[in-house]
């Protein structure tokens, strides 16, 4: 039995050695050691990663009246705009700071009254228009598809909305 416990490490150490060995063509992920590949998102890409899910987690905040949330989301949501028009100037000819401005300008100026005041009426209008403004923008680029709705539930099971009281 101790032969064999012998035989069985031997030849898992040798599996070890052999694959820390290899080469970097051999690596499935390639040289662990190259520079990354320099990241240039699509529009597409920018709002999956920057803006839907602001949009949601502001939506969600909202609806349970966390306003210091609320704040926080509205800030983030201005920001992805920001860098998805700065990573993307311009979409088939448009200039995407200018289709921003047109789609989003005057309900995150609403927004950003109502979550001032804490008026839940208001930010819900203002949201609804956020949301609209989503769905003219889409129209607009040719992705009438792509159809943005108040979020019904959380998609972030790690992320409570509720306000700390």
């Amino acid at each position: 039995m101790r032969k064999f416990v012998l035989l069985v490490i031997a030849v898992a150490s040798f599996a070890m050695l052999a694959s820390s060995e290899r080469g970097a063509a051999e690596n499935q992920f390639g040289d662990a050691n190259a520079q990354p590949a320099p990241f240039n998102p699509q529009m597409a890409a920018m709002m999956s990663m920057l803006i839907q899910p602001r949009h949601a987690k502001l939506g969600l905040a909202g609806a349970t009246d966390n306003w210091p949330l609320a704040s926080y989301m509205l800030k983030e949501l201005r920001q992805g705009f920001v860098i998805t028009a700065r990573a993307v100037p311009r979409w088939k000819g448009l200039p995407v700071p200018d289709l921003f401005d047109a789609a989003v300008d005057r309900p995150l100026k609403l927004l950003e009254a109502a979550v001032k005041l804490q008026y839940k009426a208001q930010f819900d209008d203002a949201y609804g228009k956020l949301t609209e403004g989503c769905n003219a923008c889409h129209a607009t680029t040719e992705h009438p598809y792509v159809v943005i709705k108040v979020p019904d539930a959380s998609a972030f099971p790690n992320q409570d909305f509720q306000p700390k009281r």
